[in-house]
């Protein structure tokens, strides 16, 4: 998510659907909220909705584990010049947040970053030992600060980026459908920034789909609606569709901020549930 005064719209191909992966067993899958946007306009995240609308919007990351490796999607964010910018309710560090799941911050091995928006990457240096892996070409355009203004973007995120490279901890993906565990794949093509990215775990014999900012609310996808804040809003359609085909039957797909996550799967404690 990021300031709804930095929208931008560019005009890109849509992006064809590649097969999906064969789903295999063995992941666990959690959402973990660790706060809430309150009164957030529903027209930031849905295009054409109610001016007057707004909605409490669940601010989370998500839990991929295996006995070998404890994946995050997405870090959060923790740094007071983003709590002050924003009206958070109820948070905690997602570094804490997790601990009901028994984890412990320097136990998590990978963090796959989604979008470089700082609510997604802020977080990424309160886990000392992950691998951080972001889009290739997402990281190359936003290095740049002519491309940071009113981007959701900040120059503290990226010096932190640039810090896990130096330290070998950054890695670098070349573009869609790639595979970055085991059964863990990542997919381009939602536009919501440069190259988000968005996840395909395996879990329980069918595939989930974590969205992310590709897809902020249900409402998008029952309605087939893309979100504003997108550089293309076919192609963010198209991921969309492609989306419903890699979740194939068991239709896990889980958007970025929707508070509904929380009562349509089961929450095992307050604000976190299983993908399942």
């Amino acid at each position: 998510m990021r300031h709804s005064a930095s929208l931008a719209v560019a005009l890109v191909g849509i992006v064809g659907f590649v097969s999906s992966p064969p789903p295999q067993p063995g992941y666990e899958v959690y959402a973990v909220r660790y706060g809430e946007l309150v009164g957030y306009p529903v027209r930031n995240m849905v295009l054409g909705a109610d001016t007057s609308r707004t909605i409490d919007a669940a601010m989370m990351v998500w839990v991929v584990r295996s006995p070998t490796r404890t994946i995050l999607v997405d870090a959060g964010f923790y740094r007071e010049e983003f709590l002050e910018a924003w009206n958070i309710r109820g948070f905690v560090k997602p570094s804490v947040a997790i601990e009901k799941l028994g984890i412990r911050p320097d136990k998590v091995t990978d963090i796959i970053v989604t979008h470089l928006h700082w609510d997604h990457v802020d977080g990424a240096d309160l886990f000392p030992n992950a691998n951080v892996w972001v889009q290739r070409a997402e990281f190359t355009h936003y290095q740049d600060p002519a491309n940071q203004p009113r981007s959701g973007v900040f120059p503290v995120s990226i010096a932190m980026l640039e810090k896990f490279r130096r330290a070998g901890r950054l890695k670098l993906v070349d573009g869609d459908s790639q595979q970055v565990a085991p059964g863990v794949f990542v997919y381009t093509g939602g536009r919501h920034t440069k190259e988000s990215q968005y996840v395909g775990v395996a879990t329980g014999g069918v595939q989930a789909v974590l969205a992310s900012d590709n897809l902020y609310l249900y409402e998008n996808l029952d309605q087939r609606r893309p979100i504003p804040a997108t550089w293309d809003t076919v192609s963010n359609l198209a991921a969309q569709d492609r989306m419903r085909k890699l979740a194939g039957p068991g239709k896990l797909i889980i958007p970025g901020h929707d508070p509904a996550v929380f009562t349509r799967f089961t929450e095992i404690f307050p604000g976190i549930a299983v993908i399942r």
